[in-house]
């Protein structure tokens, strides 16, 4: 597969993105960012450093796991509404593929795009957070490609999912019984073990969860070796299946 027909498709969405940024900014970075004032500076105001946030100040035991979960969540938006648009409304991929340009060099392009986009929101919300004084280490930074894979082990199965489509209306329930659980119950807010044990396993499952304890784990330097390289194996290997996927369905949607 030659990377340049992918850049392309990643010029095409920038040129478009350049004068459209602004219907996506407050989802992108304004909404995470008021989301951590309100979670980890006014809520977090109440809550006493203790042993559920490892000594910490919540905002900066809660800035980390946010970093991840914001990524996580614009990877929803990107990965199903958008993609849809591409396929059905606007029918952007049947042009690009009217070209020389493959369904899998579309589908790569369109990743790198996520990709991006997950990597500038997240760099954006590091430095906001580290303003506000939740940042604790500059090991922190690592948290920005920590959310960035974690966002991608979500939205390349969604981007598969979504090239199946020919409706929008089971993303409704993508948000409503997947994002959501995965986002308050995962370990972002409060530690895991507070949850009933029955509901480890569905967490450990997740990419945010493994996203989450990466993020904590560089960001406050308690994360050991063998520990951070299973999360990492496990996240790409959920990439990797969801671009299998991707490429049978895009192809099968696409090729004429």
């Amino acid at each position: 597969m030659a990377p340049l027909p992918a850049l392309l498709v990643v010029e095409g969405l920038w040129a478009w993105y350049r004068r459209n940024w602004r219907a996506t900014a407050i989802s992108s970075f304004v909404q995470p960012v008021l989301f951590l004032l309100a979670m980890g500076v006014g809520f977090g105001s109440q809550v006493q450093p203790g042993e559920a946030t490892g000594g910490l100040p919540y905002v900066q035991f809660l800035a980390p796991a946010l970093i991840v979960t914001a990524a996580v969540q614009s990877a929803m938006f990107e990965s199903t509404y958008a993609v849809f648009s591409a396929f059905k409304w606007q029918k952007t991929y049947v042009g690009i593929v009217s070209t020389p340009i493959t369904p899998a060099q579309v589908l790569s392009g369109q990743l790198l795009w996520i990709a991006a986009k997950l990597a500038a929101g997240s760099a954006v919300f590091l430095a906001v957070a580290s303003a506000l004084g939740a940042v604790t280490s500059p090991a922190a930074v690592l948290a920005v490609p920590v959310a960035v894979l974690a966002g991608m082990a979500f939205s390349a199965p969604v981007v598969a999912f979504t090239a199946t489509r020919e409706k929008p209306d089971s993303f409704n329930g993508l948000y409503r019984f997947v994002l959501i659980p995965m986002t308050l119950f995962t370990g972002a807010f409060f530690p895991l073990s507070q949850l009933p044990g029955w509901l480890h396993p569905l967490a450990w499952a997740t990419p945010a969860w493994h996203g989450i304890e990466l993020a904590r784990g560089a960001s406050f330097g308690s994360l050991d070796p063998l520990p951070a390289l299973g999360h990492v194996a496990y996240l790409a290997a959920v990439v990797a299946v969801g671009v299998v996927l991707g490429r049978r369905h895009f192809h099968r949607r696409l090729a004429v």
